[in-house]
C-alpha cells in the first residue's frame, strides 16, 4: 500500500528539519551548497515542465473533454459546464503548476534572502521535486501512464491541508452535463 502524498510530504519535512539543525549553515561553503541544491532542483523542475509543454503541443490532442466544474466552497455560484480539449486542459494545468513552482519560488526567495531563513532551502529542494514526479501530468506525458483510472482527465483538484480543498471534484458523468447544460449553467468552450 502507498502512502498518501500528503503523508509523505509530512515524513520528509519533519526528517529533514531534524537534519537541517545538524547541518551548519553558518559555515559559507555549506550554505552555498545548499542554494545551488535549492537552484539545482528548481531548474529540474523547469525542465520538466518545459519538456512537458512540449509534448503536449507535440501531441495537441483535440479531443472534446466536458466537465461541470463546482463552484468554490461557501459560493452560492451554480456548477459550471466547461467545454474544452485535452490539449487545451493539459495546457491549463501545466500553467497552474508554473504558477505554483513561481509561487514557491518567490515565498523562499523573500524568505531567505529578506528574513535571513536558511533551513527551509534545504526542504524546498526536496518537497517541489516530488511533488513534481507525482503529478498528474508528468504521469500522463512524461511517463507514459494511460489517461485511465485516477490519471482520466478531468482530474480532482490537489487538497489543500489535510486533503481539505477549496472546492468539490469536477463531474464528468453524462448525468452531471447534461444536468449542466439544461440548467444554462455553461456551454463556456475553452480555448
Amino acid at each position: 500500500m502507498a502512502l498518501n502524498p500528503q503523508v509523505t510530504n509530512l515524513i520528509i519535512i519533519l526528517g529533514m528539519m531534524q537534519v537541517s539543525k545538524k547541518i551548519p549553515f553558518d559555515d559559507p561553503q555549506v550554505l552555498l551548497g545548499v542554494r545551488i541544491l535549492y537552484i539545482v532542483t528548481n531548474l529540474v523542475i523547469a525542465g520538466v515542465y518545459l519538456y512537458l509543454q512540449n509534448k503536449i503541443n507535440a501531441k495537441k490532442d483535440l479531443t472534446t473533454l466536458k466537465y461541470v466544474e463546482p463552484p468554490p466552497m461557501g459560493s452560492a455560484d451554480e456548477p459550471k459546464l466547461i467545454t474544452t480539449t485535452v490539449h487545451s486542459y493539459d495546457n491549463q494545468q501545466l500553467r497552474a503548476l508554473w504558477k505554483s513552482q513561481l509561487m514557491g519560488v518567490g515565498m523562499m526567495g523573500v524568505m531567505h534572502l529578506y528574513f535571513k531563513y536558511t533551513n527551509p532551502l534545504l526542504i524546498q529542494s526536496i518537497i517541489p521535486l516530488k511533488g513534481a514526479f507525482e503529478g498528474n501530468l508528468v504521469k500522463i506525458h512524461l511517463f507514459g501512464q494511460p489517461a485511465i483510472g485516477d490519471l482520466k482527465r478531468p482530474w480532482k483538484a490537489a487538497g489543500g491541508l489535510m486533503g481539505m480543498g477549496g472546492q468539490g471534484e469536477p463531474k464528468a458523468d453524462k448525468k452531471s452535463i447534461e444536468q449542466a447544460e439544461r440548467a444554462g449553467s455553461g456551454g463556456v468552450k475553452e480555448e
